[in-house]
């Protein structure tokens, strides 16, 4: 592959990835999606123009000629350093893509609004200057965390200001954070064609999940082309998996949970999305099947779900959703909680009253007061109201556009058209 005459530093990395695998109860992948690719690493470091003292690193496969898909990373908070996810970089450069990483400043003096700059900046400087490596119109944004909350409002600038991913698209963020200059009408006006992969993990204690489920719920993009998935921890003989706020942790030793709940999700979501790879697809967004939520090696199957909802309260949360840090702080819809987001089932009996403008909706069990929700076909929640429990429920709903509608209490839900 041919360089431009630029400062900077290649480094090329063998086939042997340089963070180890530590997992005494189950292997890493050795075939399909997950396991290793076999192309041979290049490293690009270039100075970082809004971070004179951390450089912008490019990682991508050095024996292929041709511009490549790419992914544009955005790090954790405190996170500036590549060896921290060295892992998951040099993971995707073997699979046959490019991943861009642009460490920016977390100390206290730099503003959000500076940190999503540089991050800005960052990538369309790689994209620009080694536009014979990266290809544009096929990109996927990621990151974790603070970088999880910003891959939304950045991804809508490349998409709809620069012209990125008019060949394919997809955020996939975890454990996300705020997500600040995105507006309400932004969101709902998303690119209909991006794919979008959320994850949390169970026992983060840093993000309120509710960050995640506003964005998920509220983001144009059709429900056959999104999914919402939460991680578990486990124990099996005596190693623990775990689902916290760190995870994935690829910086030295890192166990199943990173190839199977992480790694595999990238692998078959570049596939589907860049080369439309319907098998890629029940991977990656397959909406619950068997292919996306089954883990080795005795390891709790994965829960998706299109009804995301909070497990705990606020108060287990150093970030809460209704903080005043939060710009979508109005939007933080108070969901019911329930002790297991797998137990969601489209189990409600739905009839419309066209004359009243009214639902009446038939219980499989009794149950307590409790949240009542309305969603569009997009996710969004269009209508929620407290209802007082019983058998069957009746509640009174505004006019809405004639349509596909989704329909949620507590563990219960299903599907209605609306006349």
């Amino acid at each position: 592959m041919k360089l431009k005459t630029l400062f900077f530093t290649l480094i090329v990395f063998s086939n042997t990835i340089l963070a180890q695998y530590s997992d005494p109860n189950i292997q890493k992948p050795k075939s399909g999606y997950g396991s290793d690719g076999a192309h041979t690493i290049g490293v690009i470091a270039f100075r970082n123009p809004n971070f004179l003292t951390k450089d912008i690193e490019i990682y991508y496969p050095l024996d292929i000629q041709t511009k490549v898909p790419t992914i544009f990373y955005s790090h954790a908070y405190g996170g500036n350093l590549s060896e921290n996810i060295i892992g998951m970089l040099q993971y995707v450069a073997r699979k046959g893509y490019a991943i861009v990483y642009v460490p920016y400043q977390t100390s206290a003096v730099v503003s959000v609004d500076e940190r999503y700059t540089n991050l800005t900046e960052g990538f369309q400087k790689a994209a620009r200057d080694y536009s014979n490596i990266i290809d544009t119109t096929r990109v996927g944004f990621m990151g974790h965390s603070f970088g999880g909350g910003a891959s939304y409002s950045i991804a809508y600038k490349c998409f709809t200001q620069y012209g990125w991913g008019n060949n394919g698209r997809f955020i996939y963020a975890l454990a996300q954070w705020y997500t600040y200059n995105l507006t309400q009408d932004e969101l709902e006006k998303f690119p209909a064609d991006t794919k979008i992969l959320t994850e949390v993990f169970d026992e983060d204690t840093t993000n309120d999940h509710r960050m995640a489920i506003d964005i998920f719920n509220n983001i144009g993009v059709n429900f056959t082309e999104k999914d919402f998935i939460v991680l578990k921890s486990d124990t099996i003989s005596g190693h623990v998996y775990s689902a916290e706020h760190n995870m994935p942790n690829t910086s030295a030793a890192f166990d199943a949970l990173d190839y199977y709940a992480y790694y595999r999700f990238i692998d078959a979501l570049c596939d589907y999305t860049f080369n439309k790879n319907p098998e890629a697809k029940k991977v990656a967004l397959g909406n619950g099947s068997v292919e996306q939520l089954t883990m080795p090696g005795g390891l709790k199957p994965l829960i998706q779900t299109d009804y995301p909802a909070t497990s705990y309260s606020q108060s287990k949360y150093v970030f809460t959703c209704d903080s005043e840090e939060n710009p979508r702080k109005g939007f933080c819809v108070s969901t019911a909680a329930e002790n297991d987001l797998h137990e969601v089932k489209q189990q409600l009996t739905v009839l419309q009253n066209i004359t009243e403008n009214s639902l009446k909706i038939t219980l499989p069990e009794c149950n307590t007061y409790d949240i009542m929700s309305v969603y569009s076909v997009l996710g969004k929640i269009v209508f929620s109201t407290r209802t007082f429990g019983g058998c069957s429920l009746e509640i009174n709903i505004p006019e809405l556009k004639s349509g596909l509608y989704f329909v949620r209490y507590n563990k219960f839900a299903a599907k209605f058209i609306y006349k």
